[in-house]
């Protein structure tokens, strides 16, 4: 047992990326080819925080999972660099939900060093070992959602899902997950109704698809938020309870 608990300790101090400058962080956000409703955003996402948190730094290749209309994906092309790249992920849902910020963001390929990959379940087509860090922004809880209208989201095959994620890291890579906080003991049953999902049930499911946890950050909690509401009321929305984990990949499946 000791010598199994020194190989992950050996291989994970090893292999995850250092943390980055967080000047290099900062000098992406203020980077001036941001729009407005970015820079708005930023007061509540503080992404100079979360990202520094992760390890970003430049000449990384990071997978923005699920990015929706690109807000991470924009800043993080800035913070890895022209030695760096990005794919900005979605899925046909997501092209749907956000196709006048996506056409904005990536016209007249304004970010030369981001790749766009539109792929669905059960079939993501991330290939392997390709990113030093994944980010899931908001979007974990989504593998738990399910709905039958316009869109459908269709039942996600959860342990095809993470193998594909966890083949897709490095070893030593990050497993980025910021997500809404629901009450505790509620599991993933909040993710239907309110799109929170409970954070001790995440850490646990994670987990048990390989990923190692390593450290959270308090950077994004709330604790006027009570957990009851929909993510997307205005009364909470950009202002919820947000858990931040990070997680770490110490050995190939």
């Amino acid at each position: 047992m000791l010598a199994s608990l020194l190989t992950v300790t050996a291989i994970g101090s090893a292999g995850v990326p250092a943390r980055s400058s967080q000047s290099e962080i900062e000098a992406a956000v203020s980077d001036q080819r941001r729009n407005d409703a970015d820079r708005e955003r930023d007061e509540t996402s503080k992404p100079v925080e979360v990202l520094d948190f992760f390890g970003v730094k430049p000449g990384m290749r990071v997978l923005d999972l699920l990015s929706g209309g690109g807000y991470y994906s924009e800043i993080l092309a800035y913070a890895v660099g022209p030695g760096g790249s990005v794919v900005a992920h979605t899925n046909d849902i997501y092209e749907k939900y956000h196709a006048e910020e996506i056409a904005a963001r990536y016209r007249d390929n304004r970010l030369p060093n981001v790749d766009r990959l539109i792929s669905n379940p059960p079939e993501l087509k991330l290939g392997s070992e390709e990113f030093d860090v994944i980010l899931m922004i908001l979007v974990y809880h989504d593998i738990y959602y399910v709905s039958e209208s316009n869109p459908k989201h269709p039942e996600i095959d959860r342990v095809r899902f993470f193998a594909q994620i966890h083949r897709a890291l490095k070893p030593g890579g990050v497993l980025a997950i910021v997500d809404h906080s629901a009450r505790a003991g509620t599991g993933k049953r909040a993710a239907q109704e309110l799109h929170r999902i409970d954070e001790s049930f995440a850490r646990k499911d994670i987990e048990s698809a390989d990923f190692v946890f390593e450290s959270e950050s308090d950077a994004l909690r709330n604790p006027g938020d009570d957990k009851t509401m929909l993510v997307f009321d205005d009364r909470i929305r950009r202002k919820t309870d947000r858990f931040v984990y990070r997680f770490i990949k110490v050995s190939a499946r």
